[in-house]
């Protein structure tokens, strides 16, 4: 394994730890990761709420919350319809638990059985039947045209809350509210199904404030040499709207002759400070000139105490504004305080800083399992989901935490991984996804039990389905990969069962590393999942065969479809046929990339702080990986249930100790190392937790005698 660390200019380092106030080790895995730019900086050193986009960036969110408001003023009957696995689960919980909350007359509906994926013509029927009038489909929906529009006939509006690869036809919603949707206005496209559905909650909470859909207008004046420079901004929901900025010498011309009077006229008027703003507003127009502001400071003070005694100046608070020193450029006073407006309404409302975070455990447990980036607002929208889950109310999550052993323990994003995602993503798999949904949304403790064991054992049903199919499947793997000449492995079997298909493209994606379609056969009907790693797409891919397909849909590197079963055959052909021209990704030598390189000084209890600086870990984030030198062996023990496989040792580094695991080392012990013996050593550092006791370990991902290090410090070409 060669070890890879990317070259670094020390200029850069320099300025990013002097500008964002970061000691350099910190800002060194910045650069080396290519986290330079300030947008990128904000997202790994901020986890306020503050800090994520505004919902109603949407275009059309301010529709899909009138809509609502509708049904609950006129007390409509609503459906959520959302997907079986983990996203659309926690997406369901969340908006039905909202919805609830306001009062709304609302039922939900996830995908049973062998359903199809998505909302369905019979799921429309029964609801119209029920004097069902608004259907709100979550992680799903986007591909749903049909359906949607046979709601439509039956006088079934419909709102799509949604995250999948829109199709080129987008179905007749009221309202579509989808990052990857062309022209939505929201500037990050990776939400994960439940990060959108958290956004239609927020925007529903602000709206029972009395700031929704009203004109905020802004102003401050600031003096010139010989004139004064006039700034307003309008806010509609927050959102800057509308802007004007005038340059004017006193008595030089009339408010009614300015562009700011136009702007101004018929608004309430906001300013910080209205003494010294009147007064020079009096200066440019006259003393004559009927001007009312309202003014903001003692509000605001009252809401941040600490601002009190910092001086009066907007020019004084924008030096020590955390919002303005990730802008690329220095922000106007007038930017100031439209910033700390939104602070102070985020902050008033008690419904945005009270309710809101405590539904982002769920948005955690999504975003993670759908294998969302963790990059932009998904961090901070995790990373205070995390709290919110190491410290749930929620009794559902409380009773599945205790099932596995997890209660009282702090939870990180391994844990969802390993054990919440996979128990909870089990009971749609199995076709029982309305038990994990009834999980998360009850409170009575009698039936909170039954259902966490129910999830459990529909985890370990799913476990033994996936071990039995895999020991069948895996002898055919080499064939086929030659049948489909190298470059994807295709799979169909009629005794797998439809909800793991999903789990073994994944497994055969990573084993084989190509591509990966596993198909089962079950009334007539193909249904399979797709599996695969950059730069193949697997939406695109299955584009290629929606001539055949019922349905398709998916992300870029996971997706399902379902045929009839009459089509089977030709799709295997035109498959076998497409994989032929795969072009192969080229093999290169493993590499491990390393963050950083650690002098003795630096190797020290506290490095744990710089590791948990750029939590939460997952998609496009991986943990940090360090390298010490000159580390020396002092034990090394044997161990392993089944096999004994791993490495148990003590490292001696800097002047302190370190336990470390070894996964899968064993048989190097004696042969490339042994005890007593001086290694450069890579590593990930983690929070070992045994019988109710914390310490720092060391997971060795590669060690070397130092002349056998193979370390590579130049980029690799683009």
């Amino acid at each position: 394994m060669v070890w890879q660390k990317y070259p670094i200019e020390s200029d850069t380092v320099r300025k990013i730890s002097e500008e964002f106030g970061i000691d350099l080790l910190l800002a060194s895995i910045l650069v080396r990761r290519n986290l330079h730019r300030r947008e990128d900086i904000k997202f790994i050193l901020e986890d306020d709420l503050l800090f994520t986009h505004n919902p109603f960036l949407f275009v059309e969110m301010e529709d899909a919350v009138d809509r609502i408001h509708q049904a609950l003023e006129e007390g409509e009957k609503i459906l959520i319809f959302g997907d079986r696995d983990v996203d659309g689960i926690t997406s369901t919980v969340l908006l039905t638990q909202t919805i609830r909350d306001l009062g709304g007359d609302v039922r939900w509906q996830v995908p049973m059985g062998d359903d199809p994926y998505g909302l369905n013509m019979e799921s429309v029927e029964r609801f119209a039947a029920d004097d069902g009038s608004l259907i709100i489909t979550v992680d799903c929906g986007i591909s749903n045209k049909q359906e949607i529009e046979r709601a439509l006939e039956l006088g079934i509006e419909t709102l799509v809350v949604d995250h999948h690869n829109p199709p080129e036809e987008l179905p007749p919603a009221v309202a579509i509210i989808n990052p990857k949707v062309e022209d939505c206005g929201y500037p990050f496209r990776d939400l994960a199904g439940c990060g959108v559905a958290s956004k239609l909650v927020w925007a529903l909470l602000f709206s029972r404030s009395p700031f929704y859909n009203q004109s905020v207008c802004l102003l401050n004046v600031r003096p010139g040499n010989d004139s004064y420079f006039i700034e307003a901004v309008k806010l509609v929901n927050l959102v800057e709207t509308d802007r004007v900025v005038e340059t004017l010498n006193p008595g030089m011309v009339g408010l009614a002759d300015t562009r700011l009077y136009r702007f101004l006229e018929g608004e309430e008027i906001l300013v910080y400070d209205a003494g010294p703003q009147e007064k020079m507003l009096r200066k440019i127009f006259g003393p004559d000139t009927l001007i009312a502001l309202i003014d903001l400071k003692p509000e605001i003070e009252q809401v941040f105490p600490a601002l009190r005694g910092r001086g009066s100046s907007l020019l004084a608070l924008r030096e020590k504004s955390r919002i303005g020193k990730y802008e690329n450029s220095r922000l106007e006073e007038i930017d100031v305080l439209a910033n700390l407006f939104r602070s102070f309404v985020h902050r008033k409302v008690p419904a945005l800083n009270e309710d809101f975070p405590r539904c982002l455990d769920l948005v955690a447990l999504g975003t993670l399992a759908d294998l969302m980036p963790l990059v932009d607002e998904n961090r901070i929208l995790v990373r205070q989901g995390l709290k919110v889950l190491n410290s749930t109310g929620r009794k559902g999550l409380r009773e599945l935490l205790f099932q596995k052993n997890l209660l009282g323990k702090r939870i990180g994003t391994t844990d969802i991984a390993w054990q919440l995602s996979p128990s909870i993503n089990a009971t749609g798999r199995l076709g029982r996804p309305d038990t994990a949904v009834n999980l998360l949304l009850s409170d009575d403790d009698a039936q909170l039990k039954e259902l966490a064991e129910e999830v459990d054992a529909l985890n370990r049903e799913r476990k033994k389905l996936g071990e039995t199919v895999w020991s069948r499947i895996l002898p055919k793997t080499r064939k086929n990969l030659d049948e489909m000449s190298g470059n994807m492995v295709f799979i169909s079997d009629s005794s797998i069962h439809r909800g793991i298909t999903g789990i073994i493209a994944s497994r055969l994606s990573n084993t084989m590393k190509v591509p990966a379609v596993v198909v089962a056969h079950f009334d007539g009907k193909a249904v399979g999942s797709v599996r695969c790693d950059p730069p193949f797409n697997v939406r695109s891919f299955l584009s290629n065969f929606e001539d055949l397909f019922f349905d398709y849909g998916g992300h870029d590197c996971a997706g399902g479809f379902s045929m009839p079963e009459e089509h089977f055959e030709t799709f295997t052909h035109r498959v076998r046929t497409f994989a032929k021209g795969i072009e192969p990704v080229e093999t290169v030598e493993e590499r491990l990339s390393i963050d950083a390189e650690l002098p003795p000084a630096y190797m020290k209890p506290e490095l744990i702080t710089v590791q948990e600086s750029f939590e939460p870990y997952g998609e496009a984030n991986p943990p940090l990986v360090f390298l010490a030198r000159g580390m020396k062996i002092l034990q090394a023990d044997l161990m392993g249930k089944k096999e004994v496989v791993h490495l148990k040792l003590l490292l001696e580094g800097g002047v302190h100790k370190w336990p470390a695991v070894y996964w899968n080392a064993a048989p190097r012990l004696g042969r490339d190392f042994q005890i007593g013996d001086t290694v450069d050593v890579a590593f990930r550092l983690g929070r070992n937790y045994f019988n109710n006791t914390e310490t720092l370990q060391l997971t060795v991902l590669d060690l070397h005698r130092p002349e056998d290090v193979h370390l590579v410090e130049e980029r690799p070409a683009e």
